[in-house]
């Protein structure tokens, strides 16, 4: 028993120098995002606005009452020394259009920024059960952040934003299968999601899933003591998106 304790705080400490390590010099700051990064988006209000005018409905999605959760999950040789985590988006932009027959030109954005999930927050961890059951503390999440947002990992001072936009929307309610472009890291991936849509025609709100593998997006997943501790590359991702329809101006 000895031993094994001795071998646990032994892991622990090294493990926190490799992740304080990385910033003993100083912070590094990495390159300013490209202008088409930030500045040449759209400006979805302005869009959906447009799209709301030409007839059909437009709801805008509300981060108040929707959920997004991102679930990360330790891996290496001794999983057990490592932890799972889960993030938050509180803020999100987002909106959905649907024309006003069938699907085929509906379509839905949604973006928020990297540098304002939330980590690891314990009224979300508690209710998940024993895979997420370890407490950490304040100074555990704050290098746990520093660590996945900075260079090393999401690069979020130069890649700031997670967008979502559909190509192609098929089906009928309350089931639907969509094509999306993802970009995350700048870089954009495409794939097929499932829905789950309901509350039309007034309120809206979308459920489905979805795993990302960090390696497709040119992240290299966190990894130390020679792969003895790190994180999966596969990530999954839960969402239920609640909206309101905007109305037309007259």
């Amino acid at each position: 028993m000895c031993l094994r304790f001795s071998l646990i705080v032994l892991l622990d400490v090294i493990a926190s120098m490799v992740l304080v390590g990385c910033s003993a010099n100083g912070p590094v700051v990495p390159p300013q995002a490209p202008v088409s990064e930030i500045a040449l988006q759209p400006d979805l209000h302005a869009l959906y606005l447009d799209l709301a005018a030409a007839g059909g409905s437009v709801f805008r999605l509300d981060p108040e009452t929707s959920v997004i959760r991102i679930y990360v999950f330790r891996g290496g040789r001794a999983p057990w020394f490592g932890h799972n985590h889960v993030l938050s988006a509180p803020r999100f932009t987002g909106y959905v259009y649907l024309p006003r027959a069938g699907s085929t030109d509906a379509r839905f954005d949604l973006e928020f920024r990297l540098d304002e999930l939330e980590l690891d927050r314990p009224e979300v961890r508690l209710p998940m059960g024993e895979a997420f059951a370890t407490e950490l503390t304040s100074s555990d999440i704050e290098r746990t952040r520093a660590h996945m947002l900075g260079d090393e990992n999401l690069q979020a001072q130069r890649y700031p934003f997670v967008r979502v936009h559909s190509l192609q929307i098929v089906g009928e309610a309350p089931k639907f299968a969509t094509r999306v472009r993802f970009e995350l890291h700048g870089q954009q991936r495409e794939m097929w999601l499932p829905l789950h849509v309901e509350g039309m025609p007034k309120q809206l709100l979308v459920s489905g899933s979805l795993v990302l593998r960090q390696t497709d997006f040119g992240i290299q997943p966190y990894s130390a003591l020679g792969g003895s501790l790190a994180v999966q590359d596969e990530v999954l991702v839960e969402f239920r998106l609640s909206g309101t329809q905007i109305q037309r101006a007259p």
